[in-house]
C-alpha cells in the first residue's frame, strides 16, 4: 500500500504525458469535473474523486485495445494507492475490466464516464452549442435515440444508475451540473 497521494497537478501531468487528444482531455476534464460534484453530495474527499476522474483513460490515446490494463500498469509504477487504481479500473467494469463497482467512487465514475459523452453531445446540437442552458429532459430525449451519439453505451449508464440507486433524471441532472463547472475548459461554453 502506497503512502503517496496524488495531486490534482500530478494527475494532469500524468495526463498530458500520455494524452494528446483534445477531444479526450476535454473528456477526462468533463470527468473530473462531475466527479468532484458527485464527491460533495456524497460527502466525499472532492480532490480524490476528481483526481480519479481525470486519469480514468489515460492509456486510451496511446493504447485503446490496452484501454484500462495500460492505466493500471502506468499508474502501478507511479506508485499510486491502490483504491485510486482500483476506481480506475472500476470504470471498464463489463466491457474492459471485471473491477465490480462497491465503493460510491467506483459506482459514480462507472456511471457517469459514458454519460459525459452524451451530455456533451447533447449540448452540441443545441442552438446555443452550450451546457449552462442544458436540461436533463433534453439528454433523456437523446438518450432513448438509439442512433444518437450510438457510441454511447446506454446499458452502462443505466446499470450505474441502479447501482447508485438514483434515478436516471438525477443522475444527469448532477452530472451537467458538475460539467456545467468547467462549461469553458470543456467547449461547452457556447453562444450564452
Amino acid at each position: 500500500m502506497s503512502d503517496y497521494l496524488p495531486t490534482r497537478e500530478d494527475a494532469y501531468s500524468l495526463l498530458l504525458k500520455y494524452t494528446e487528444s483534445d477531444h479526450l482531455i476535454k473528456h477526462a476534464l468533463a470527468v473530473e469535473a462531475s466527479m468532484a460534484h458527485f464527491a460533495e453530495l456524497y460527502g466525499e474527499d472532492v480532490e480524490k474523486w476528481g483526481v480519479i476522474g481525470l486519469i480514468h483513460d489515460l492509456d486510451f490515446d496511446k493504447w485503446p485495445d490496452q484501454h484500462c490494463d495500460m492505466t493500471k500498469k502506468i499508474l502501478e509504477e507511479e506508485n499510486w494507492p491502490d483504491d485510486y487504481i482500483r476506481a480506475v479500473m472500476s470504470h471498464g467494469y463489463g466491457i474492459r475490466t471485471d473491477v465490480e463497482p462497491k465503493e460510491n467512487v467506483e459506482k459514480v465514475i462507472y456511471t457517469i464516464d459514458e454519460l459525459t459523452g452524451l451530455i456533451s453531445a447533447t449540448a452540441l446540437m443545441r442552438p446555443s452549442k452550450s451546457i449552462l442552458d442544458l436540461e436533463a429532459k433534453s439528454v433523456k430525449k437523446k438518450f432513448k435515440q438509439k442512433s444518437f451519439a450510438a457510441g454511447v453505451n446506454r446499458e452502462v449508464i443505466e446499470n450505474g444508475a441502479k447501482m447508485l440507486g438514483k434515478d436516471l433524471t438525477e443522475v444527469i441532472t448532477e452530472t451537467i451540473k458538475g460539467m456545467q463547472k468547467v462549461a469553458e475548459e470543456i467547449g461547452l461554453k457556447g453562444e450564452l
